[in-house]
Order: C-alpha cells, then structure tokens, then sequence
C-alpha cells in the first residue's frame, strides 16, 4: 500500500534531497528511517523504484520543524541514506543541505520572511549547534535567483550567508579528542580534529598520492582506500566514537600544496569510503579551523607553503577541492586559536518541486539505524 507525504525537493549547496516536516514523520527514528528507506529507493545502485540519485551526494534527507529553543526558529535533522544498503545515519551533519533549510523554512511558513534579508535560526539536531542563516527575500519572498556562483553547481544563484555558531567539538567535546595536534597511525602522521564535524586529517605523499587525483581515480585505488579505513576506524576510536566500522564519522581528508597561488590547502574529502567530487561544508570548516592549530597537518602544510605565519591565525581560507574552490572565514576570540567563535561561508539553494511524495513499507525490511 503506498502513503504520502508533504514533500519538497531542494538542492542545497552541491548536494539534493527531500525536504519534510517532522510533524508529518512517526516519532520514532527506526520508523522514520523506514520511510527514508523507500522514498529515496535504497537497495539499488541507481534508487531506481525511489528519488535518490545514486550518489551519496543525491541520498540525503532534511528533516525541518518549528523549535521549542527560544535562540532558534527551526530544528533541523539531517539524515544520511545508504545508496545500495539499508543504513540511515543520523548522526552526521550536512551544511550543503542546511543551505536550504533557510528557504524551505520560509516557503513553508514555519518563518516570517522580512523585507530584503531574513534571518533564519537553525537548530542542527545532530550537532545540537545553532546556524543562522540570511536568506534573500525581497519583497518578502524567497529569491532563488542572483550572481553568486559556487564550485560544483552550474550557473549562478543568490547568495545564502551562513553562520556556524560554536563549532569545535560537536561530536566529541574537543577540538582536538585524541589531545594532540598529530598522531601516528599505522606508521603515517595523521590529525584528528572536530570542529563541525570529526575529521582525519593526512598528507597525501604519506599514502603515496599526490593529493590533486580525480575523485574517480582515487575511487579506483583500492589500496589507497583500504588504508584509509584501518586509519579511519583507529582515528575514531582514539577520538571517542567507538566502533565507526558502521557509520560515516570521522571523515578522512587528503591534504596537499595547493595548485593555485591564491589558496591555502588542496583537499580531497572523503565521505567516508568515496572521493567527494566537492568537499562538505562541515568538512571545509573543520579544515579552516585546522589551518591556525599549530601541529597539524592542515597547519604544517599551509606553513611550508607559506599560506601562513608562524604563530599568526588565518581569518580567511580559500580551499582547492575536486571542483574548484569554497572561501571560508574564522573569527578567534582573543587570538586564540582554540577559542572560534563563528565560521562563515556564502552557499547557494533552489527550489525544484513541491508537492507530495509516495512510499511504501514492507512487512519486514532489514534496517540498519545509526544514531
């Protein structure tokens, strides 16, 4: 028997979904992962009997409704859907995603849009952080349209400014869990660092890379990434998550020279057992915040390639991804390298169909939840 639901479908940043209203979903997480499960068609390369898009950057949800925290308008859910397997992880964030939360909000009347620029405060409820985000609306009304243009999405749109509040530690506590810039971990020098999201860090040569692969290529390179994993899952328990054998968290980054005189670091980022073709706004985050730590990869490199001063914090970042380029800013309380206090970046959402979706259950589907 098929149900429905109120949908709408949004791309956010370099990523796409369905955005829902939690009031319309079952309390329960397991019942809810149910109904992601088959709206988005997973269990199948290409989600063919749903609307995922095959990829992992075309498998997520964002869930949104009104907030009982008087600093927020909005609680926003990101959700996680496994392409091929019956896994929903809820424990990730995605700000590529959250680039629409703004939009949808007002569209959907759970905020009042303001003459020119409204102001949308987002609760994340996987990192239990607060966003706020300024979405265009003149004449009070959502403009999708405008000149900003963004690595990884074709064409221009307006410009969604972004602001992460409290970023360091939102899995573990710290900015650095293991309580060391750099670690050694099967021999190779690593960084574990979690602002906005649990990252390793390592330095592409280490894995005999160059740094600057096509995502595809580094996909192919079974080696490479078998080794990432071992490091992946030692990394995350030295960090306090546990078993990560299951989940996506930590996510590990290849770090290189960057090829442009005007950036500061080459990324690859990896999400966790595929090369983004882009990086994730939360990973890009964790990176600018790095950049100033002394003692870590993200530092060493930026340093020896003289993208940074000794002892000097860098406000601004600029890092080379798979499509290009994403700016970010860093605000340091004090000078203070451990104290950040907003992380800000332009992104940019769209609107591309509303209305409601179809789903069915079956009597008895394996499920995997992660939370």
């Amino acid at each position: 028997m098929l149900n429905s639901i109120p949908c709408m479908i949004m791309r956010g940043g370099t990523s796409r979904g369905p955005f829902l209203r939690m009031s319309d979903l079952p309390s329960s997480q397991e019942a809810q992962a149910k109904i992601l499960l088959s709206l988005m068609g997973s269990g199948h390369s290409l989600q063919i009997d749903g609307i995922g898009g095959g990829d992992p950057l075309t498998s997520k949800v964002a869930i949104v409704e009104r907030s009982s925290d008087p600093e927020a308008d909005v609680d926003y859910l990101f959700a996680q859907v496994d392409v091929l397997n019956h896994h929903v992880d809820f424990n990730p964030n995605c700000g590529n995603m959250l680039s629409a939360v703004g939009p949808y909000a007002i569209e959907t009347g759970l905020v009042e849009p303001q003459e020119g620029t409204t102001l949308v405060r987002v609760r994340n409820l996987n990192t239990q952080r607060l966003i706020e985000c300024h979405v265009p609306t003149p004449s009070r009304q959502v403009s999708y349209e405008g000149d900003t243009s963004i690595s990884g999405v074709p064409g221009s749109s307006a410009g969604i400014m972004l602001g992460f509040l409290n970023v360091i530690g939102t899995k573990t506590g710290a900015l650095l869990p293991t309580g060391q810039a750099c670690d050694m971990i099967e021999g190779v020098a690593v960084s574990c660092l979690d602002a906005a999201t649990p990252i390793v860090m390592l330095d592409a040569a280490d894995l005999g890379l160059r740094g600057d692969e096509e995502p595809a290529e580094l996909n192919d390179n079974r080696n490479a990434l078998e080794r990432l994993e071992i490091i992946r899952r030692e990394a995350g328990r030295r960090m306090g998550l546990g078993d990560v054998s299951q989940g996506v968290l930590p996510k590990p980054v290849l770090l290189s020279a960057p090829r442009d005189s005007g950036s500061t670091l080459c990324t690859r980022y990896f999400v966790p057992h595929r090369c983004h073709k882009a990086i994730a706004v939360t990973g890009a985050i964790a990176l600018a915040s790095a950049v100033s730590v002394p003692g870590t990869i993200a530092h060493r490199i930026a340093l020896d390639n003289k993208r940074i001063s000794p002892g000097k914090l860098l406000a601004q970042v600029k890092l080379e991804h798979p499509s290009g380029y994403i700016d970010i800013d860093v605000e340091h309380r004090n000078n203070d390298f451990c104290d950040i206090t907003r992380v800000s970046l332009i992104r940019t959402a769209r609107k591309i169909m509303s209305g409601s979706i179809f789903y069915s259950l079956p009597a008895t589907p394996r499920l995997d939840l992660l939370t």
